[in-house]
């Protein structure tokens, strides 16, 4: 399996001078089975940065994005692709997009909502609605709960891979959802934490569960604070993906 940073924050040293960088984030999953494209960024970013990777956006059976937010979700107005596509997202996710957007996502996508767990294919599953199980984490977003917010998991012989857009669920929550529907302790953690220093309770308590849980590989990225991602270096030992890079499990 092989997870590459298509749009993030900031670009990858490695591929600095081709790769562009927004805050967003976009992240293109390949196994033996399947091709997956997990957000979309801002712009067309994603695409630019596929391009000069050499990667065909063409050849991705399945689009999930995490939530509705402008970040993640607005590069679909550039997409592209040849083919209908199949996109899979909570069935709240669309009608929270302004009107314009969402009438171009449903003329051009094949649509697959569900507030339940789903199977895209071999081990590689679309996490659903995320149960809110633990006190330390709000698992809300200005207040309110975002239905929409959701994840992937990926079954591995080492463990559970779980691949995030943003967490406004909470990314403890989302790891335990993970952790139920594959069977699986945690491998691997990717993707958007939502964690800053504002929120010094969820910070703690998801530093806590990581080292009780200890995945080999935690890379947050996207919506995390310097203050933080120091802490998570200096206790966890992570790291730093960004826009051009790749990880290979």
């Amino acid at each position: 399996m092989k997870i590459t940073v298509l749009c993030e924050n900031q670009a990858g040293h490695k591929n600095a001078k081709s790769c562009l960088a927004e805050w967003g984030l976009s992240l293109y999953l390949q196994t033996k089975d399947i091709n997956l494209l997990f957000d979309a960024g801002h712009t067309d970013v994603y695409r630019h940065n596929a391009k000069r990777l050499k990667l065909d956006l063409n050849e991705t059976d399945f689009i999930v994005l995490s939530h509705h937010h402008w970040d993640h979700v607005g590069g679909l107005q550039h997409h592209g692709f040849k083919a209908k596509k199949n996109l899979v997202v909570h069935p709240e996710l669309i009608a929270k997009l302004p009107a314009k957007e969402a009438r171009k996502i449903h003329n051009d996508f094949q649509i697959i909502a569900s507030a339940e767990p789903l199977q895209l294919s071999r081990g590689v599953f679309y996490l659903g609605e995320i149960p809110r199980v633990n006190r330390f984490e709000k698992g809300l977003f200005k207040e309110k709960r975002m239905s929409d917010d959701s994840a992937l998991a990926i079954k591995t012989r080492n463990g559970a891979v779980v691949i995030t857009g943003c967490s406004h669920s909470g990314i403890c929550n989302i790891c335990q959802h993970a952790k139920q529907v594959t069977g699986q302790k945690l491998f691997a953690v990717i993707g958007g934490f939502h964690l800053f220093e504002n929120d010094p309770k969820a910070v703690e308590g998801t530093i806590r569960y990581f080292k009780k849980e200890r995945p080999k590989h935690i890379y947050p990225m996207h919506c995390i604070d310097l203050s933080t991602l120091a802490r998570f270096y200096d206790e966890l030992g992570i790291g730093k993906l960004s826009a051009g890079d790749n990880i290979s499990i």
